[in-house]
């Protein structure tokens, strides 16, 4: 999906994402300054503005904190098209995936504008400050954090529990959450059987963990339970078929279905999740997973509790 070198964008990435003895890797996000209530990016009403994209599951971490924290009217947000391009994220001129506030056509024009200039990936989400024009962070788990400053809605990463939160997020992230990708994306038979393997015994575990607690970590919603759902979300639709993560379902394990569609009924939750995009981006056009780019018809399923 491109890259920027030196601030330029260039269409071909040499190694974007990498791929090490058949297993996929993850490049780090590189830009991670911090909102804090005494620095130089503060947590003003109003002063920053999110980009993302809906198929994106590390974008999605932003938009529910955006909700749940009640930050609607605080932070505001432009979408990208559902489908990249050779330019990446884009966006349009006007409508539901223009960018009302720097009217760019592609995220690549946002890392363009930062300074110094910026090298590396192009990723959803990217939190711009107004202020200073520039990009603050594009890490989610840093977003999501930072998004709870601003002191509206519930404490999400309260001080008591965040040896848990911690524990969950440590195993959640590389195992499930990264995982399903390291299946999908795998180059060998043996990279996409280790990979598989921990994302299911990921979720085993966290279905035996809901049979002694309503949520991950006790009885309140957590950053913990906020990280894991875009996962959750996107399994059935898409990573179960086009990742070849199909030895079962979330609908097909009792407690992790019901708390799945718990989290969904949180107001506003369900406004962040678009199945038939999700859908339609992950069995998009692949010369490795989907050449011919057929969207399957299913499956249909009911998210209501």
């Amino acid at each position: 999906m491109g890259v920027m070198i030196d601030g330029i964008y260039h269409v071909n990435d040499p190694g974007q994402e990498t791929v090490a003895g058949g297993e996929f890797r993850r490049a780090e996000s590189k830009i991670r300054d911090w909102i804090t209530t005494g620095g130089q990016f503060r947590p003003d009403p109003g002063r920053y503005h999110l980009y993302v994209a809906w198929n994106c599951p590390w974008a999605h971490r932003a938009l529910l904190a955006r909700v749940i924290l009640g930050l609607e009217d605080v932070v505001s947000v432009a979408f990208a098209r559902p489908r990249r391009t050779d330019q990446g994220w884009v966006y349009d001129g006007t409508g539901p995936y223009a960018d009302p506030e720097l009217g760019v056509r592609a995220v690549h024009e946002v890392y363009g504008r930062q300074r110094p200039v910026y090298t590396g990936r192009l990723t959803v989400p990217v939190l711009w400050d107004r202020e200073t024009e520039r990009i603050v962070s594009n890490e989610s788990a840093d977003i999501v954090r930072m998004l709870g400053l601003f002191g509206t809605g519930p404490d999400l990463y309260p001080e008591n529990l965040r040896p848990e939160i911690d524990r969950w997020n440590n195993l959640i992230y590389p195992k499930l959450n990264n995982g399903v990708y390291r299946a999908g994306l795998a180059r060998t038979q043996e990279a996409y059987d280790a990979a598989v393997r921990e994302v299911f015994d990921t979720l085993d575990r966290v279905e035996d963990q809901l049979g002694r607690t309503e949520w991950l970590t006790g009885d309140r919603f957590t950053e913990a339970d906020l990280r894991l759902f875009p996962t959750l979300a996107r399994f059935d639709v898409a990573y179960h078929y086009a990742f070849k993560c199909n030895i079962g379902r979330i609908s097909d394990y009792v407690r992790l279905w019901t708390y799945a569609r718990r989290i969904y009924a949180i107001p506003g939750v369900a406004g962040t999740v678009d199945f038939g995009i999700y859908k339609r981006g992950y069995h998009s056009p692949s010369e490795l997973r989907n050449p011919l780019g057929i969207v399957p018809a299913g499956p249909e399923i009911d998210w209501s509790l």
